[in-house]
């Protein structure tokens, strides 16, 4: 008799290459099981996979960024693992299962588009739907008894991104600079702030005030209509993208940036630059 006729319906569905979201939530249960399972999955608690949870998050928005459509299914693979853990441990405990979650989230998405699935007209623009979105949102939020206007801005979002959201819900009530002017002289402000606590003042209050900066930059963002997060992401690539250019530049010359000089750096850097640019005048 083969081995294939030897396997439990539990083994068939692990093993089955089409088994689809059935067999990941049982090799997630198969991981998990006291006796049999993953010693280090078994020890797993909601605290210790939310940091995986996070950086899976990234990754996504990393494979987008770049467009590997390849790797993106992977990543939403694992972000979709990350649910499947939390869902996991939460039924352990008699909390809810991964089906609970599924319903949750379809109830949430067939109220909040009463346009699509109810009886309201489809007939409005998307900032009209984004209005209508934070209203459905509010009376959310009142339901669950969050009664103050920044309550329920999750404290683990990057702080670039809840801080919007915070000047947000602020802006909602009135409480926000009327146009982008006040924003740019308070940045002056808060640089000079920062210029005065760095020669003056401690460590400490440097951060403070560096904190204070950022926080009027993310408000910045809010007023642009741009995400801080994705430009400074962008930011990064274009950083990473010119020193690599340096990098290649003095390899040329049988060299390395620890060999170079700043002023040396600072002219690849300023090449790499107008390469750049010459490329996008082109397109």
């Amino acid at each position: 008799m083969s081995k294939t006729h030897d396997l439990s319906p539990s083994d068939s569905l692990v093993h089955d290459p089409q088994g689809g979201m059935d067999r990941l939530r049982e090799i997630m249960r198969r991981l998990r099981d006291p006796q049999n399972g993953c010693p280090w999955d078994i020890e797993q608690t909601f605290a210790t996979i939310a940091p995986y949870t996070i950086e899976e998050a990234y990754e996504v928005a990393d494979a987008i960024q770049r467009e590997a459509w390849e790797e993106l299914k992977g990543e939403l693979g694992d972000l979709l693992f990350q649910s499947v853990f939390h869902a996991q441990m939460a039924e352990e405990a008699g909390l809810f299962t991964f089906d609970d979650v599924a319903d949750t989230m379809s109830d949430k998405m067939v109220a909040r588009h009463p346009h699509v699935f109810g009886t309201e007209s489809r007939d409005k623009s998307a900032q009209q739907q984004t209005r209508d979105w934070e209203t459905i949102k509010a009376a959310e939020r009142a339901g669950k008894a969050q009664k103050g206007v920044l309550d329920g801005v999750a404290i683990g979002l990057p702080a670039l991104l809840r801080a919007m959201k915070l000047q947000k819900r602020a802006a909602r009530v009135g409480f926000d600079w009327p146009d982008i002017g006040p924003v740019l002289d308070k940045i002056t402000e808060e640089a000079h702030e920062l210029a005065e606590a760095r020669d003056r003042l401690g460590h400490d209050e440097v951060r403070e005030e560096l904190g204070d900066l950022l926080f009027v930059v993310a408000n910045l963002a809010r007023h642009l209509d741009v995400d801080p997060e994705e430009a400074l992401r962008n930011a990064n690539a274009k950083f990473e993208r010119r020193f690599q250019g340096i990098e290649r530049r003095l390899a040329n010359q049988g060299r390395s940036p620890d060999h170079a000089t700043l002023n040396e750096m600072d002219a690849l850097w300023d090449a790499e630059k107008a390469v750049e640019k010459s490329v996008k005048r082109s397109e």
